[in-house]
């Protein structure tokens, strides 16, 4: 279970400060598959990087009563003077990983389809393969509920078949909470969501009806 209990986040820049989530609360069981569905701006990510801890809320807490993944398709939170091998250990230590520590280095450098590339230093990495480096370690964790922001294959067209099938395997196995501008990735993956708008979150129980209300508040 994640519990989300009156949440605010704000963040400051040069004209001030923005409350982007005013007091959220929600519910989400661990095998539980939410969509987080609203207009950009409206706080989808934000969201996303609280329930995962990468981020703090400013009012209210969240408790993990379930192991919750790092955003999928975050790339960004590597240590670029490490290699993807010592950023992989990196990872592996946090998450308790000891004994299979060499397994999990395997996976990652045969997923990742790195080769030599595994020892070099990230910083030297391209985007692409950066990219893989961060699917390859979400797929080498189980987590309970995995947090999905834009991201079900990545890479070139052979690597993109392979990370959809890991990302549809995955999907069937564990809990989801999904953010995606593509409807139809929401409905195959997801069934129910959270709407967010003005800083405040509604639950419904299945994506089309979250999808409707929507709709109908960007056509007003």
């Amino acid at each position: 279970m994640i519990r989300i209990t009156d949440v605010h986040k704000r963040y400051r820049n040069h004209r001030g400060s923005r409350w982007v989530l005013k007091g959220i609360t929600a519910e989400i069981p661990a095998n539980a598959r939410v969509a987080l569905i609203g207009a950009n701006g409206a706080g989808k990510s934000t969201l996303l990087r609280l329930i995962g801890g990468i981020d703090q809320p400013n009012e209210g807490a969240i408790e993990r009563g379930c192991r919750v993944s790092w955003p999928l398709g975050l790339a960004g939170g590597f240590q670029g003077s490490l290699t993807g091998r010592q950023n992989t250990k990196f990872v592996s230590r946090i998450h308790g990983v000891h004994e299979e520590l060499e397994r999990t280095l395997e996976f990652v450098r045969d997923f990742s389809e790195l080769g030599g590339a595994f020892d070099d230093p990230v910083k030297t990495y391209s985007s692409g393969m950066r990219s893989r480096l961060a699917f390859a370690m979400s797929m080498a964790f189980d987590f309970d509920t995995y947090l999905v922001d834009e991201l079900t294959a990545v890479g070139d067209a052979a690597f993109k078949r392979k990370s959809q099938r890991a990302f549809e395997d995955m999907a069937g196995r564990a809990g989801l909470i999904m953010v995606s501008h593509s409807a139809s990735t929401l409905r195959t993956f997801c069934h129910s969501a959270i709407w967010l708008h003005d800083g405040e979150a509604r639950f419904f129980d299945t994506v089309e009806e979250a999808l409707d209300r929507y709709q109908e508040s960007i056509n007003v």
